[in-house]
């Protein structure tokens, strides 16, 4: 298989996950402010979803472009990191029907960790498949990003326990972190 064809399971794969994503939210019950701002926290929860599913789609792309092999252990670490993405719906649904409560606002950050926990795995299989000296290979030795990114996830597990809206906080903080494409793959 060509990392060109596992570009496009992807592709499909996270198309369905924002569309899933997109009809989980509602409408408000009235036409009134208060009703608008009744649906805030469900907004806010999809709008975080969606771009970490854009981030994780857009550095799956850039290093899908500089892998040249695949292999059975690279298509096990997609499928890996794509039952997590498909995780985010259920979590926007919690958040919408228990709130930004410390249980979902935690399982959130689990679903991010094992996302992030599986998207460098993915990267070890590519890095693996390609051999060293690859473009991949290169950039596994130098895990900063992805391992800085574990431990805000981490901390902010950890700290849904006590302030739920801080957890939110740090789970923005690593989106903006990645909101440009991983450099060492798409060039400065």
């Amino acid at each position: 298989m060509t990392p060109g064809r596992l570009n496009a399971l992807t592709d499909g794969v996270v198309a369905i996950v924002l569309t899933i994503m997109v009809l989980e939210l509602k409408f408000p019950e009235e036409p009134t402010f208060g009703a608008v701002l009744e649906v805030l926290p469900l907004l806010a929860a999809y709008l975080l979803a969606f771009i970490y599913v854009a981030l994780y789609w857009n550095n799956h792309h850039h290093m899908l472009q500089s892998a040249r092999r695949v292999t059975g252990g690279v298509l096990w670490a997609n499928h890996s990191l794509l039952f997590c993405l498909t995780l985010f719906p259920l979590m926007i649904r919690w958040i919408d029907e228990a709130g930004v409560t410390p249980w979902p606002v935690a399982s959130f950050g689990v679903v991010l960790a094992a996302a992030a926990l599986t998207y460098r795995i993915l990267q070890h299989a590519l890095a693996a498949a390609d051999g060293e000296g690859s473009k991949v290979s290169e950039v596994y030795r130098h895990p900063l990003k992805e391992y800085s990114s574990l431990g805000f996830y981490v901390a902010a597990i950890l700290l849904a326990f006590v302030a739920p809206y801080l957890s939110v906080a740090l789970y923005v903080i690593v989106a903006i972190i990645w909101i440009v494409p991983d450099r060492r793959f798409v060039g400065a």
